[in-house]
Order: structure tokens, then C-alpha cells, then sequence
């Protein structure tokens, strides 16, 4: 069968791999969509200090169930399904807790272990959720579910007023949780076309951080005392800082985003304000059913997310024009029927 190899930093290729077969505990699945993300871009750019060429890439999925699974009775096949593309190895202090997103030794498809960007692939039935949703928004769930878990740890109720910073793919995906959450949720970028997705995706308010203040503005949307809960989906120094500076006293802090930078803190505001800060990383199981739930009510802008569907046999140059001009592009979806 046919699969996109990245064989080193910048070369990527069609290759013919071994067929994919479903062992003991496995479905096999047609693929259907494969998204791309940063993650992909930085692999191919050489750029991914997790990932280990050569490698198959891709780990948003859609897909058609090709054999019913023993192990789940109600994943019968031709049902579309999309799937969590995280394994864990069980034993780390993570998976001990419970928190096997978390895991030490994590192993991510397209990543760590070869990916979804070929004709068939057979992963384990546990991995997978079927929904009644089209390939493109079955495609977005497992992108969207990273700013779901995010909410999560935010613990964020309809009580609270969310301040979200960064409204690229995992950013909306925080917009939108915290939203169907109930949340009063405020995004923060400097891309007005961002920032107005943003608010169909459920921001009830959109702040535009190079043309206004940051901070008067939160003052004003919040009556003097700030956001609940701030959640960091950028990875700056200065937006990390800013998440504690504007958060309320004794307010939640979320971090998803990975600063490239060493960040220097006014630590005080931790005590001052006895903040609550968590990190968030990937998704579990819950996250990706709450994600389903939300597109299934039509919540979310699905079609504005995809800026490109092009086949297999394109998708070498797709991946090239978009590290060329990477702005150019939102999702890139490749399409394997």
C-alpha cells in the first residue's frame, strides 16, 4: 500500500509499505482524512525534537471501519470512525494516577511510531470513537480535543470568565470548550480573521491585543477583577507572563502552549494571588467524547477550519508550499479515498 515517508528533514515521498493487518485487541481501518498540524510541519522542517526518521506521518484521523472489533460490539464495519493516536505504557507515575495523557513514555502516531497517512492502518479498538459527523469534522476532533483537556484541568464551569490566549487550532479548541462549557470566554490574538473565528467557534468577546490594551480591556470585560481562568495556547514568554498577570486573584492558569524561551516570572503574583497553575497535554478518552458532542450540536465552524483537501499524490508538494508560506494556510486535510 501506498504511504507518505519522511525519510529525513525535507524529504518526503509516496512510498510502497507492508499491508496493514489487525493482530489480537486491533481494527483495521480504511483511512479517509488525514490532517496536518504544526507538529507535521516542524517533522518535516527537521524541526521536531521528538520525532525519529524515517517515519510515517499523520495522527488526525478519519476513517471507515473495515473488520468489526470482538473487543468493542458496537464498532461494526463501514462506520466512520476517528481515533486517539496517544499510547501509553501504564506503569509511569502518569499512567499510575490515571493520567495516561500525561504519560513518560508517551508515543504518538506520526511521531514516535509510524502514522495514519497510509491506505489502511489497524490500531488498537480502545483507540477508537465513532460519531456521526463528516470526515472533515471527524478530522478536526482529535486538534480540538487538546483545548477540551485544557478546559478540563481549567475546571471550567459556567460560573467563570475565561480569558483564552491564541486562537490558532488548539487555541479555538480551548474558545470552544470553555464555551460549550458554559463559560464567558474571551479570545485574545493579534489576526483579526483569527479572532473573528474565534467568536463563531463561541468567544463571546474577542480582544485584539496590538490595537488595544490587554489589560484595560480584561479590566473592563470582567469588573475590575480580572479572568477566572486563563488559559496560554501561544507559547511566548510574554503571553505565558501575561496569563499570571491578568488572571483574578485566586483564579486558575492553563498552560498548552510550549515556550521556545527560557520565561522569567514575577513569581509574587503566584502567592499573591494563590494561584492554581496546570499544564495540559494531549487528551483523554473524556475529551474526545465531549469534542464529539459539541460538533454533533453544530457548535463549531468546521468548514472555515480547512483551508485545503488535496489527495495522497499531492500531498509531498502540499507539504513543502506550506513550509514555504506556512501563513497561507489554516488545516490542511489529505484525502485518501
Amino acid at each position: 500500500m501506498q504511504a507518505l515517508v519522511i525519510q529525513s528533514a525535507g524529504q518526503v515521498a509516496l512510498e510502497t509499505v507492508p499491508e496493514a493487518f489487525a493482530g489480537e485487541g486491533e481494527v483495521l481501518l480504511k483511512v479517509r482524512r488525514v490532517g496536518l498540524c504544526g507538529t507535521d510541519l516542524n517533522s518535516f522542517r527537521g524541526k521536531n525534537p521528538l520525532i525519529r526518521y524515517p517515519r510515517i506521518l499523520g495522527h488526525e484521523v478519519a476513517a471507515t471501519v473495515v473488520e468489526a472489533s470482538r473487543q468493542r460490539p458496537g464498532i461494526a464495519a463501514g462506520m466512520n470512525v476517528t481515533l486517539s493516536p496517544y499510547k501509553n505504557c501504564g506503569s509511569c507515575p502518569a499512567c499510575l494516577r490515571g493520567r495516561p495523557n500525561a504519560c513518560q513514555f508517551n508515543e504518538t502516531l506520526g511521531v514516535q511510531r509510524d502514522g495514519a497517512l497510509r491506505e489502511y492502518i489497524a490500531v488498537p479498538a480502545a483507540t477508537i470513537f465513532p460519531a456521526s459527523l463528516s470526515l472533515e469534522e471527524l478530522c478536526l476532533v482529535e486538534p480540538l480535543t487538546v483545548g477540551f483537556h485544557a478546559a478540563a484541568r481549567g475546571a471550567i464551569t459556567a460560573q467563570d470568565t475565561v480569558a483564552v490566549f491564541g486562537c490558532g487550532g488548539v487555541g479555538l479548541g480551548a474558545i470552544a470548550a470553555s464555551a460549550f462549557r458554559g463559560g464567558r470566554t474571551i479570545a485574545i490574538d493579534v489576526d483579526e480573521r483569527k479572532l473573528a473565528l474565534a467568536q463563531r467557534a463561541g468567544a463571546a468577546y474577542a480582544i485584539d491585543s496590538q490595537r488595544e490594551s490587554l489589560h484595560e480591556r480584561l479590566l473592563e470585560l470582567t469588573s475590575g477583577r480580572g479572568p477566572d481562568v486563563a488559559i496560554e495556547a501561544i507559547g511566548l514568554p510574554q503571553t505565558f507572563r501575561a496569563a499570571v498577570e491578568e488572571v483574578a486573584f485566586a483564579g486558575r492558569v492553563v498552560y498548552i502552549g510550549y515556550a521556545k524561551d527560557p520565561v522569567a516570572y514575577e513569581t509574587r503574583l503566584f502567592v499573591q494571588k494563590e494561584l492554581n497553575i496546570f499544564g495540559s497535554r494531549n487528551a483523554m478518552p473524556e475529551d474526545f467524547q465531549e469534542t464529539i458532542r459539541m460538533l454533533e450540536e453544530h457548535r463549531f465552524p468546521a468548514d472555515e477550519m480547512v483551508s485545503a483537501i488535496v489527495p495522497l499524490e499531492q500531498a509531498p508538494q502540499m507539504l513543502q508550499a506550506w513550509s514555504d508560506n506556512p501563513a497561507q494556510f489554516s488545516k490542511i486535510m489529505i484525502s485518501l479515498d
